[in-house]
């Protein structure tokens, strides 16, 4: 079954305490299977997004609104590596063990430059240094005393406790054949964030036959794309900044485009983006699951401003719908 988690209002305009604590409280009760986060150092949003800079800091929003709910699982997508691996692997750690919750970490290279340049990291190969911080948590976590003595990272007898109370899943974000390609190599799951369903299907497909060419079980895949539910399809795309949508979606050098060579049109977008009356979303979750998607994740940025009443739509009118969500594990 599809497992349905919610992207956190932790960043924007509309990142307010208040309305994280009832917001996670509600898709508690309303049976999400998991609350997310985005991760930056330096928050430059998103041109579809606004313009404000409020950015609250992942695990530290995690671990405080798991102590509002009751059950609901933890998830980031994604983690970028402008942290030392120990640091990592030791906030996972603790995460898990204070909240007593499972954890899904996404994780990545990151799409901005500048972040990195301000660390001192401009010439390091990040999805090379994400692969390695990787591998050094997971030893970390399985309670090992860790040496390690790369170009990047050099240290010796290095243990945390406590390990998390629950395994870890990684998940490799990106929509690129390359990113499809490190998430079967040593992921347990690829998540690309927003992409159109051509895409999606093509990157899935190819993982599938990467996976058996491997000879290992087929790994899991998902998706966050933008929603907005509303009486109509033009109701709720006009409460979406399509000309931002749109731009963004011609700078996805991997995406598949439409025959005329540039997405144009906001239907173009399908996929990327959920949008219309409670019927037209089931239509993209059955879609999503007829490809195979393992996980949605339902990105409401753009509808921050009655995020309850959306959170309340999707899983009174589009959850009894779908193969409904799968319940967190404690």
């Amino acid at each position: 079954m599809t497992r349905f988690g919610l992207l956190l209002p932790h960043f924007g305009v509309e990142a307010d305490q208040d309305l994280l604590i009832e917001g996670v409280q509600l898709a508690d009760r309303l049976g999400f299977d998991s609350i997310w986060v985005r991760d930056h150092l330096v928050f430059h949003p998103h041109g579809m997004e606004g313009t404000d800079r409020t950015f609250i800091e992942p695990f530290v929003t995690l671990t405080y609104l798991a102590a509002k709910t009751e059950r609901i699982g933890l998830g980031a997508a994604t983690i970028i590596p402008f942290r030392h691996p120990i640091n990592m692997a030791y906030s996972v750690a603790s995460m898990s063990w204070m909240t007593r919750r499972r954890f899904d970490l996404g994780i990545g290279s990151g799409n901005f430059q500048h972040e990195f340049d301000v660390i001192g990291q401009s010439e390091v190969k990040r999805p090379e240094m994400m692969k390695e911080q990787t591998l050094i948590a997971r030893k970390l976590w399985a309670g090992e005393s860790v040496d390690w003595h790369s170009d990047l990272y050099d240290f010796t007898d290095v243990d945390i406790k406590p390990q998390p109370l629950f395994p870890v899943p990684v998940w490799w974000g990106g929509a690129t054949p390359a990113s499809a390609r490190l998430a079967v190599d040593f992921c347990q799951g690829w998540l690309p964030g927003r992409i159109t369903f051509p895409t999606f299907e093509l990157r899935r497909n190819k993982i599938a036959e990467m996976c058996a060419e491997q000879g290992k079980p087929m790994i899991m895949t998902g998706a966050v794309p933008v929603t907005s539910i509303d009486d109509s399809y033009a109701a709720a795309t006009k409460r979406m900044n399509v000309p931002g949508l749109i731009k963004n979606a011609n700078a996805q050098k991997f995406w598949l485009k439409p025959e005329g060579g540039e997405f144009t049109t906001i239907e173009e977008l399908d996929g990327s983006i959920l949008a219309g009356s409670p019927d037209d979303i089931v239509r993209g979750v059955q879609r999503y699951q007829e490809i195979g998607a393992d996980l949605i994740i339902f990105d409401f940025r753009m509808r921050f401003p009655d995020w309850l009443q959306q959170l309340e739509i999707l899983a009174k009118e589009v959850f009894p719908k779908v193969s409904g969500p799968v319940p967190a594990a404690r």
